[in-house]
């Protein structure tokens, strides 16, 4: 890819939470106070973890084990993250790895596009967005993920998905309503920002996973995909933007593999663990990572 083209392909993923920002501090003491934020902050928390660490470590990978209460807590928390039901996000992401940048990968951006931008970003809004009203949900789950299927606590939460998105909704309001001593207006403004400004940043966090994280940034495994480590997106993303790392070794409940790469997740896991409420929990040894370690692969996913 060329400068500009990288440019353009993060700045395209960047530009709406920066607007969110700035209209947030355009709005503060009018629209937005600390209350709210701290509402948010909680919000967002509870919800992306429950999809990286739960739909994603979990239940895609089993990187660890837990108590049952822990997992159904986890799978209704990354429900209303409004990502989609559980057994359809499972799905999606096991067919993922089984073609990743491949034909049949649902939401790769190298796919079937042509050179140079229109291409690139063509297949970054495909990856980003576009998938979703194309290849989303059409996988077998009893192929994909036929050991969630047998579980009746996960085919209940998958069945209770749009009760729990409104859950995600109301519990802000009435956080909001709660904390402001009965305030209606204070209860709308934490709907608001801990409930749609909330499931609109994670939605483009989560998802430049898919598009960013499989065009730009660094490689160091001897892959045949283009995953990518995209370091500005490890704090929001809690851990997920180590991609390429993850791609490398898919089962780890650790993304970040290196001291300096921050895994909010990953570190979440080991205080379950600790507690002793996570066991079985994996990780990559030192010679394991070596034996995937190379030099001659470069350092940016080529352009589609």
């Amino acid at each position: 890819m060329t400068r500009f083209e990288r440019y353009a392909n993060i700045v395209s993923v960047l530009f709406p939470p920066v607007g969110l920002i700035v209209g947030g501090v355009l709005l503060w003491n009018t629209f937005l106070s600390w209350r709210d934020l701290a509402i948010f902050a909680v919000m967002y928390a509870l919800t992306a973890g429950g999809v990286t660490v739960g739909f994603h470590r979990l239940l895609s990978h089993r990187s660890f084990q837990t108590k049952r209460w822990i997992k159904t807590l986890l799978a209704i928390c990354g429900s209303m993250s409004v990502q989609g039901p559980v057994l359809e996000w499972v799905t999606d992401h096991r067919k993922h790895h089984t073609f990743a940048d491949e034909e049949g990968d649902p939401h790769s951006p190298h796919l079937g596009r042509p050179p140079g931008i229109k291409g690139l970003l063509g297949g970054l809004w495909y990856a980003h967005m576009g998938w979703l009203f194309a290849t989303r949900g059409q996988a077998s789950t009893r192929r994909f993920a036929p050991d969630l299927l047998r579980d009746p606590t996960l085919r209940a939460i998958n069945r209770s998905f749009n009760k729990l998105v409104l859950a995600g909704l109301l519990i802000p309001f009435l956080l909001g309503f709660a904390l402001s001593g009965g305030s209606s207006t204070a209860g709308f403004s934490a709907l608001f920002w801990g409930g749609f400004v909330r499931i609109f940043l994670l939605h483009h966090v989560t998802w430049s996973i898919n598009s960013i994280c499989h065009f730009h940034g660094k490689r160091r495994f001897a892959l045949q995909d283009y995953s990518t480590n995209v370091f500005w997106l490890a704090v929001p993303s809690l851990g997920e933007a180590w991609h390429h790392n993850h791609h490398a070794f898919p089962t780890s409940a650790f993304h970040g593999l290196r001291w300096w790469e921050i895994d909010i997740s990953g570190l979440v896991i080991s205080a379950l663990e600790r507690l002793g409420l996570a066991w079985d929990v994996v990780r990559i040894s030192t010679e394991k990572q070596q034996e995937k370690l190379t030099s001659a692969l470069p350092q940016a996913a080529p352009a589609p």
